[in-house]
């Protein structure tokens, strides 16, 4: 049972950050990364989007989620903590198993006002 329990919450936090991945990579270009967050602390932020981002959950993202999700974006303050932040989410994302379109919707429904476009193919050294 031990083991079973073990899988689940490994899969939910894999869900989660490929959705993470998406949604950050966009919050990092429009907002201001702070020095000191770490991909894996980026990531757990998101925690309250998984369901959401995995495609688990309701159609839109909970109110906890976009809370969260608008709590990281103030944390990009600069623009390297920005691209790092976008990089850790290209790179952990897809091992999450996150939708693409619901990351991508992630940043609308919570109102991040982000300028860039959230898909795997972004360019995180061009983001300002």
């Amino acid at each position: 049972m031990e083991k079973k329990m073990k899988g689940a919450a490994t899969t939910s936090l894999s869900w989660w950050g490929c959705m993470a991945v998406a949604c950050m990579v966009g919050m990092l270009v429009m907002a201001k990364h702070a020095k000191g967050v770490s991909c894996g602390d980026a990531v757990n932020a998101l925690i309250p989007c998984g369901s959401y981002l995995i495609g688990d959950g309701a159609e839109d993202p909970s109110a906890q989620c976009c809370a969260s999700a608008q709590g990281l974006k103030k944390m990009a303050k600069t623009v390297e903590a920005r691209r790092e932040l976008c990089q850790c989410f290209k790179d952990t994302g897809p091992s999450f198993g996150v939708n693409p379109k619901r990351a991508k919707n992630l940043p609308s429904f919570c109102k991040l006002n982000l300028t860039i476009s959230i898909n795997s193919n972004v360019n995180c050294s061009m983001i300002g």
